[in-house]
């Protein structure tokens, strides 16, 4: 599965615009896990984005409340949607698996983009969570319900999925100083996501 893994930035770049219509602009069921995680930052807290997309709904969402949202995502184009929609906002051309910003957030998310990393991309990611984590940052992310790889579909294109054990993750967060606010596996209120809402203690 390491090719279809290897494929997923050059598969949303092709099909950046196709993505942003059939993602769709308007927020839903992702809205009570944002409102929980910005309940956690105040006021005008900066956000650090990672596979931003278009920035909609989920970025301008927060930057409607009033948050000092950044974002980044591999896709060149998707990018420039983001530059176009929201010019006063930071958007950079990049890779969450070697991204070093030199600065720190109070607050990180990575819904659906995050699980599109490999196993051991994905376990190499939280020391990245962590040095742009502030302290108390509240970090946001989605993954699967289990270990595994899945393979699904994207306008008839492989896309890759993979997810590590709920214990992995605990312990990949404790090992990085967060502590797990609130998880719900497969939460039938959210789309079936899993999502995980810690915080950093130090």
């Amino acid at each position: 599965m390491n090719s279809q893994a290897e494929q997923i930035i050059n598969l949303y770049e092709r099909y950046a615009h196709n993505w942003d219509v059939d993602r769709g602009h308007v927020l839903g069921v992702e809205k009570l896990w944002l409102d929980r995680f910005i309940s956690l930052l105040p006021r005008g807290a900066s956000i650090l984005d990672l596979g931003c997309g278009s920035a909609e709904p989920i970025a301008r969402y927060l930057i409607e409340q009033g948050f000092d949202v950044g974002g980044v995502d591999a896709s060149p184009t998707l990018i420039s949607v983001c530059r176009s929609r929201f010019p006063e906002q930071e958007w950079l051309v990049g890779d969450m698996r070697t991204l070093s910003l030199g600065k720190r957030f109070r607050g990180v998310i990575a819904w659906d983009s995050f699980f599109h990393l490999k196993h051991e991309d994905q376990r190499r990611m939280f020391p990245i969570f962590r040095d742009h984590s502030a302290p108390r940052a509240a970090l946001l992310f989605t993954s699967g319900p289990s270990h595994g790889e899945v393979i699904a579909s994207y306008r008839g294109e492989p896309l890759y999925h993979a997810s590590l054990a709920g214990a992995e993750y605990r312990s990949l967060l404790r090992s990085n100083g967060f502590a797990v606010v609130e998880h719900v596996m497969e939460d039938p209120d959210c789309g079936h996501h899993t999502v995980w809402l810690t915080q950093l203690q130090r």
